[in-house]
């Protein structure tokens, strides 16, 4: 359970309170359901939150494939990163689409080899020390000139580091199967959906693209394989120690995998050379970016689209709702256009028209951020007035097996 579901949970608790009837009462005011036998159950306001958070942590634990980390980091720093980028994947589910879309358009030398190689799978040792991570395009010019030896591990043996099993995979889609039968099921009886279940949907079905796209990476792989240098003469500057010497603002930490993953180039983070990992955000490499940057601004709006399911949703912020999913909508249409048309021109140098689309990326990227806060406010807030039916159920959905 991360942070942030705590944290919502939290903050849903005095809606909850709020939203029940008096202990005084001795009826529950719901809909007349006597001539509707499908849906004689009912749910409260904690269940409703219940299941959306466990929702979520089910598809972005079993979605997100994180990369290697450093072999002398703490097991609290490997946590932190887990969590942030679990908090990155509610919060904009399509980065990790886009960083997944990378990593597989980079991946070769067969899929499992090839997440291997860019997710930091082999270390460089030289004189049994370690250098840095290899690139697999370093890893191969290497064995080509016979500078180390071609590593011998399997694609079983890959499978064997990975943490991937079988039992959280069925219990997230087990979850996510329900979740999503008795949202179909309540829009075909015309019962009200929250706009938590509708955010929900729409981050869960955005995990389950960075699931389809990860199935052949490795999960959550503690250690690389060691590569042991040949040569006679120590290596020239690699990828992931060239920046190494190299001084960096504070904010490069943020700034270096978001403009990494949102842009044709691939930058390396420092902290990640620093402790002889890949970036958290990285691991790819330059090829089909334009097709990276189309689908994941195509997500960017599927993510806004999804929303509209809340269009007719009565609260006293309605129209509010209506513009934030809207602009989340067009805003990848607009860095769509920006960025990719930066891409096309094809240009290095730095002009007028560069520094335009730079500012135009940066704006639609902060703009995006804080619609998405506004967003969740405004979700947390509807369930302090539900309408009414919200609470009554569809029976045979509480048959399907879920949390």
């Amino acid at each position: 359970m991360t942070l942030l579901h705590l944290a919502a949970i939290l903050l849903c608790i005095p809606f909850a309170c709020g939203s029940l009837p008096s202990l005084n009462s001795t009826s529950i005011p719901t809909f007349d359901v006597s001539n509707s036998p499908s849906y004689s159950y009912t749910r409260s306001l904690w269940n409703i939150v219940w299941s959306c958070c466990l929702t979520i942590f089910a598809c972005t634990w079993t979605a997100i494939h994180p990369n290697i980390p450093g072999m002398n980091e703490s097991k609290v720093a490997k946590m932190i990163r887990r969590i942030l980028l679990m908090v990155l994947a509610m919060m904009a589910p399509e980065l990790m689409i886009t960083w997944a879309t990378r990593q597989f358009f980079s991946a070769r030398w067969g899929m499992t080899h090839g997440f291997f190689a860019w997710m930091g799978g082999f270390m460089l040792y030289v004189n049994d020390e370690q250098r840095a991570t290899l690139t697999p395009d370093e890893l191969l010019q290497f064995v080509r000139e016979g500078l180390v030896d071609m590593p011998a591990i399997t694609e079983a043996e890959i499978d064997d580091r990975s943490k991937d099993d079988g039992l959280s995979k069925s219990v997230a889609i087990l979850q996510l199967a329900w979740f999503v039968s008795q949202l179909v099921a309540r829009y075909v009886q015309r019962l009200p959906m929250t706009l938590l279940e509708i955010d929900t949907l729409s981050v869960a079905a955005l995990t389950c693209i960075c699931y389809v796209l990860w199935w052949k990476k490795p999960k959550d792989v503690g250690l690389p394989y060691k590569v042991h240098w040949k040569g006679a003469t120590l290596p020239g500057e690699l990828t992931y120690d060239l920046h190494s010497r190299k001084s960096h603002p504070r904010w490069d930490p943020i700034v270096h995998p978001l403009d990494s993953i949102m842009s044709n180039r691939v930058l390396i983070s420092p902290w990640a050379v620093r402790s002889r990992r890949v970036p958290s955000l990285g691991g790819y490499g330059e090829s089909h970016a334009k097709l990276t940057l189309l689908l994941g601004c195509s997500s960017g709006m599927a993510f806004g689209g999804i929303h509209y399911l809340g269009w007719n949703y009565s609260f006293g912020f309605q129209l509010n709702w209506r513009a934030v999913a809207l602009l989340m909508t067009c805003i990848p249409i607009i860095f769509l256009l920006a960025v990719g048309y930066d891409m096309w021109r094809g240009d290095n140098s730095v002009s007028r028209n560069k520094k335009g689309v730079f500012v135009i990326g940066v704006f639609t990227v902060l703009m995006y951020f804080i619609l998405r806060v506004i967003l969740i406010v405004y979700t947390i807030k509807s369930l302090q007035s539900l309408p009414p039916g919200i609470y009554d159920t569809v029976a045979w959905t509480e048959y399907i097996p879920h949390l």
